[in-house]
């Protein structure tokens, strides 16, 4: 149902060399509480990954907030309204799914950009009473990837079922963070430069 919340992300991985040990990698872990705040039942999510993919590709892929729609969930469209500087924009149309039941989300968010460290979104206006993330990048020497951590307060507005609501959320989240790692993982086909013609 919320699949559309955690909208900001992206991803690719660079080739593993041929004679190099293959590390495992982290599984995803993913947790979420309901919480009360002001009488109201508002989700916080912390979620964990791993992917091969190298801290820049990484970077590059999770800025670039005009293709999200391509890999993230019941995500309808991406779009990047102004940049300043490290200060972002960003207009989003999703999709909410529960039970027989859809609803379209229209969100406007504000990313603060941490180069190749960290970035801060919030909520500016939209189909949420709450909503702010955080995604945190980390190097990880031993495989060369890096290991993504997210944390968001979501409040919709909404009704989600009280007994339901953290199921459904843990449930998204893990959809919307499984397709994001697998994009970040993804080996993008080799660019082939085109042969001069005589």
């Amino acid at each position: 149902m919320m699949r559309f919340l955690v909208f900001l992300l992206l991803g690719v991985t660079a080739p593993v060399m041929a004679q190099a040990p293959k590390l495992e990698l982290p599984k995803l872990e993913v947790s979420v509480n309901r919480v009360d705040h002001d009488g109201q039942h508002m989700y916080e999510v912390d979620a964990t990954g791993t992917v091969a993919a190298p801290l820049p590709k990484v970077w590059r892929i999770l800025t670039g907030y005009d293709r999200m729609a391509e890999f993230v969930p019941d995500m309808e469209s991406s779009k990047v309204l102004s940049r300043n500087g490290g200060e972002v924009i960003i207009e989003q149309f999703g999709v909410a799914r529960f039970l027989f039941m859809s609803r379209t989300i229209h969100l406007i968010v504000r990313a603060v950009e941490q180069p190749m460290s960290s970035i801060d979104i919030s909520l500016i206006s939209g189909d949420m009473k709450h909503y702010e993330s955080r995604w945190e990048l980390v190097p990880v020497p031993e495989t060369g990837g890096t290991k993504i951590v997210y944390h968001g307060k979501l409040l919709p507005n909404f009704y989600v079922p009280s007994l339901l609501g953290s199921k459904m959320v843990r449930n998204d989240i893990e959809r919307m963070m499984n397709a994001v790692l697998a994009r970040l993982d993804r080996r993008d086909a080799p660019k082939v430069e085109a042969i001069p013609q005589p």
